[in-house]
C-alpha cells in the first residue's frame, strides 16, 4: 500500500495526534482494530487476485497483474530500456550536450 515511505518522525506525529484525538484508553483498541481491518483488506484483495487468475485459466494464470497498472504499462511501451533508470525503473531525464562558451541557448520561435 502507501506506507512504505513513513519515517519515525511521521509515525510519532500520527501517534501523538491519535493520543490527543482518541485518548490513551481508546488508542490501543483503535490501533488494533485498524490492524485487523488492514489484514482483512489484504486477504480480500489477495483472494480476488487468486480468483481472477484461476478464472483466466492456465494459459493466462501466470500473468503479472502489476504489469497492467497504467504507469507500468506506459513506461514499458513508451520508453526504451536506455530511457529507464534500472535502480528505480522510472524514466531518466537526460540533459543535452553542454553548451560551448558563448554559444546561445537553443530557441524555438514556434514554442513561445
Amino acid at each position: 500500500m502507501g506506507f512504505d515511505n513513513l519515517g519515525i518522525g511521521e509515525l510519532a506525529v500520527i501517534l501523538v495526534l491519535g493520543l490527543f484525538v482518541l485518548g490513551p484508553e481508546r488508542l490501543p483498541k483503535v490501533a488494533a482494530e485498524a490492524g485487523r481491518t488492514l489484514r482483512k483488506v489484504r486477504l480480500y484483495v489477495k483472494g480476488m487476485t487468486d480468483d481472477l487468475k484461476s478464472e483466466l485459466g492456465p494459459e493466462l494464470g501466470d500473468v503479472d497483474l502489476a504489469s497492467l497498472h497504467p504507469r507500468t504499462f506506459v513506461q514499458k511501451h513508451l520508453f526504451s530500456d536506455e530511457d529507464l533508470d534500472p535502480a528505480v525503473g522510472r524514466p531518466v531525464k537526460r540533459a543535452g550536450a553542454p553548451l560551448a562558451a558563448g554559444e546561445p541557448a537553443p530557441w524555438d520561435p514556434d514554442a513561445t
